[in-house]
């Protein structure tokens, strides 16, 4: 299968004076197209950082990260600004909704930025909102929406632009149980839709669990949950 996301010896250090501070110590990681990977891992692992790296938003000490056979990290910085918003989305915990956009500015916001129409954007928007359930909830603005409507207009806006790869760093962590299931059916019906990769880093076991493949980031590296 083409890959995804490809990461190879990827390792971060951070200094303080003299002191080295290693983060990532020789990562790899192969995530095949359309696959799902759940990423654990104790507090302070390094989960952030390696999103971060693997989003083109940092860079790393070493190593090489490949999207879609990108070299992403050899890109200049206009050029890697451009790719990201061409083939990466991202979800957080918390939606990072612009405030006093409706939900369908939200979501079209990464397809004005690469520079489509309006129209088309927020006609793209509204099909992506309509995906994800929110059909009725166009012109609300994020105050007047729930949780998981939030959290449903941030996946829209992730995957408006139908990107190869999407990183998701505790996207039900906020949620209700209820809520949370919803959002993770929701993930599952859109990856077999649009064959998108996602890698997931979380704390819920059983959102895990429930993904392609389950991996645990320790000590720098990253191994099988089980192991």
């Amino acid at each position: 299968m083409s890959k995804g996301l490809l990461c190879q010896q990827l390792s971060k250090s951070y200094y303080q004076g003299s002191i080295e501070t290693k983060v990532l110590d020789g990562l790899d990681l192969s995530v095949d197209a359309g696959e799902l990977v759940a990423i654990v891992g104790s507090s302070g692992c390094g989960k952030s950082t390696f999103l971060h790296i693997a989003g083109a938003l940092d860079s790393p000490s070493s190593g090489q990260v490949f999207i879609s056979g990108v070299d992403i990290h050899q890109l200049s910085d206009r050029q890697r600004a451009k790719f990201r918003n061409k083939h990466i989305g991202f979800i957080y915990q918390f939606h990072h909704l612009m405030m006093e956009f409706s939900a369908q500015e939200n979501v079209a916001m990464p397809l004005l930025i690469r520079g489509d129409s309006p129209k088309s954007a927020l006609a793209a928007a509204q099909e992506m909102l309509t995906q994800v359930g929110l059909s009725h909830r166009f012109e609300h603005r994020p105050s007047a929406l729930s949780g998981g409507e939030r959290q449903r207009v941030a996946i829209a806006r992730a995957l408006v632009t139908k990107p190869s790869l999407i990183l998701a760093d505790e996207p039900t962590g906020n949620l209700d149980f209820d809520t949370a299931e919803q959002i993770y059916q929701l993930l599952r019906d859109l990856n077999k839709t649009v064959n998108t990769s996602f890698v997931i880093v979380t704390h819920d076991l059983i959102l895990a669990a429930r993904m392609d493949r389950q991996l645990r980031l320790s000590h720098g590296r990253l191994a099988p949950l089980e192991s």
